[in-house]
């Protein structure tokens, strides 16, 4: 699931919030994928994306707009989470 859909549905992004937020995912999920993480195989991808992105969209809506605070705070959201194995 790409961001853009969940941002549109928070309805108060502004085109500038929403690319540095959308450019906020893509990092975080690129470094995830390079990271050989389970979290990012195939049969867990969607619902990390999901997560990746609802974490990423609190973070942008206390006003954070350097897409590399989101990033980070997003994959250490995911290391704190409880292992699902």
């Amino acid at each position: 699931m790409p961001i853009t859909p969940l941002l549109k549905s928070n309805g108060f992004f502004d085109p500038a919030a929403t690319k540095i937020l959308t450019a906020a995912f893509d990092t975080a999920w690129q470094m995830l994928r390079t990271s050989g993480n389970v979290l990012a195989a195939d049969f867990r991808a969607a619902s990390t994306r999901d997560l990746l992105a609802k974490r990423i969209i609190e973070t942008g809506s206390q006003g954070e707009r350097n897409p590399l605070r989101p990033a980070d705070d997003a994959l250490a959201f995911l290391a704190r989470q409880p292992s699902r194995e």
